[in-house]
């Protein structure tokens, strides 16, 4: 058996944005060591501590590499950005190797002098890699003062799921959402971040991540009339199976995507999937090396041995998740995807989006 240590972190906190929550119904390991043989056994081998979000290192994967590098995986598992920024701080931070993160929280780590650059002469498994995916400049947050930082890992983008018998082509604009004729029948993602940046695409704002000060009111009217389209609000993906079922939905924003629209389906739930023209808006995540690596070529060896087709097998099958390589089903490379980026005021987004969807109007949202 692997003598990886598994520890699951209990200090996780309601994501802000919500962007980054995931469904935590999947098992995580606590605090246990996985070593049949004991501590001492694994005193004398080389460590690497890696830190990750559930599902991104499952044990077979750990003792893969383990058995390959002769090495010791401790592995410590987040179910939210701020558990991850929490680790991550100048103090905690040198507790670890390498860190699996997306590329909106990678700029802060950067700017923090967290990470430290990535050889990429030493991930020879990024020829696997699609090209969109293996081209990091065209990655917003991933190559800073060109020096490359992270390598896509996971990615998953938010789509529609919608009810086939109501729509005679399939929903494929964010307007949808705003369709008169669905009234009472949309559910939606209970996120100011998203929520403005939706808003924004389907008002045609040069970036979704950046309102002007002018536009501002015309996003809150915009959310305002949405409010009146959505039958409920859901945070997580169980939620939204839950209000589907019972509300006769028609549309839904899939905030968790794919990841999401298979749970509905193993329901016996009679929904397509549809991404928006616009640009469906995106996450990825990727493989970064801290800057207290101990061993860089041991961190090297990890993001390359998560590249192989085991690991991209995993994340599709076990996870709904999207990978990065080419030996998979997704057309990754012609799908339109908006990668999530900071927003220009995480704390007003989301104050004012709680007016909103408390049934303010928009001139008393836009006057708080």
């Amino acid at each position: 058996m692997s003598d990886s240590t598994v520890v699951h972190d209990e200090q996780v906190a309601a994501s802000a944005g919500g962007w980054r929550r995931r469904d935590l119904g999947r098992a995580v390991l606590s605090c246990v060591s996985l070593s049949a043989a004991g501590p001492a056994c694994a005193a004398d081998r080389r460590s690497l501590r890696v830190l990750a979000w559930p599902g991104y290192a499952d044990a077979d994967l750990v003792r893969s590499f383990e058995q390959q590098q002769d090495a010791r995986v401790e592995l410590t598992v987040v179910d939210t950005d701020q558990a991850l920024w929490h680790h991550m701080q100048p103090g905690p931070g040198a507790n670890f190797d390498v860190v699996a993160v997306n590329t909106a929280e990678l700029q802060r780590y950067i700017q923090l002098g967290a990470v430290q650059p990535l050889d990429l002469g030493a991930l020879p498994a990024r020829a696997r890699q699609l090209a969109r995916f293996q081209d990091l400049k065209g990655i917003p947050g991933l190559v800073h003062e060109d020096k490359s930082y992270a390598i896509p890992y996971a990615w998953s983008e938010m789509g529609l799921i919608y009810h086939p018998d109501h729509f005679a082509t399939p929903p494929t604009s964010i307007a949808a959402l705003w369709d008169p004729r669905l009234q009472g029948r949309v559910l939606a993602y209970d996120g100011g971040t998203h929520a403005f940046s939706l808003a924004a695409q389907k008002l045609g704002l040069p970036s979704p991540f950046h309102i002007p000060q002018a536009q501002w009111p015309r996003l809150v009217e915009s959310l305002v009339a949405l409010r009146r389209n959505v039958s409920g609000f859901y945070t997580l993906p169980e939620e939204s199976l839950d209000l589907y079922r019972r509300r006769g939905s028609w549309l839904m924003l899939a905030n968790y995507g794919r990841q999401q629209f298979q749970p509905l389906r193993q329901a016996g739930l009679d929904v397509r999937y549809a991404l928006p023209r616009e640009g469906a808006l995106a996450w990825l995540d990727c493989w970064a090396m801290t800057r207290h690596a101990l061993n860089p070529a041991l961190a090297h060896a990890w993001i390359n041995h998560l590249l192989s087709t085991q690991a991209s097998t995993a994340l599709r099958q076990r996870q709904g998740l999207g990978a990065t390589t080419a030996d998979g089903d997704a057309p990754a490379d012609t799908i339109p995807l908006v990668w999530l980026q900071p927003v220009e005021d995480d704390e007003r987004r989301n104050r004012l989006w709680r007016r909103i969807v408390s049934g303010d109007s928009a001139a008393k949202v836009l006057s708080s």
